[in-house]
């Protein structure tokens, strides 16, 4: 009886462990999937709230918004859908 009680508390013990490997091989990197960056039609769709065609400093968020100046090449206070293609991409975080 003590036999079959240890070989069962090995047997699960192995299948938690093999299950548990598993699981964390197939999970991605950081977290988060290897998701692509919004294109510049979906940011305007997200932020453009007053639907003008330009984001205003009030609209944005994120890297946009740390960056607005820099993305605002003819300097009126609005960013376009134009100078949005020609900004720079913003680099991801990495993490170890």
């Amino acid at each position: 009886m003590k036999k079959m009680i240890v070989k069962s508390v090995v047997l699960t013990a192995m299948v938690t462990v093999f299950f548990s490997a598993n699981v964390n091989a197939q999970q991605p990197q950081g977290g988060q999937g290897q998701k692509e960056p919004p294109s510049v039609d979906e940011i305007f769709e997200q932020m453009d709230k007053d639907e003008d065609g330009k984001l205003s400093k009030k609209e944005v968020k994120g890297p946009i918004k740390n960056d607005f100046s820099k993305i605002d090449t003819n300097e009126d206070g609005y960013i376009t859908k134009e100078e949005l293609e020609k900004a720079p991409k913003p680099k991801g975080r990495k993490r170890e």
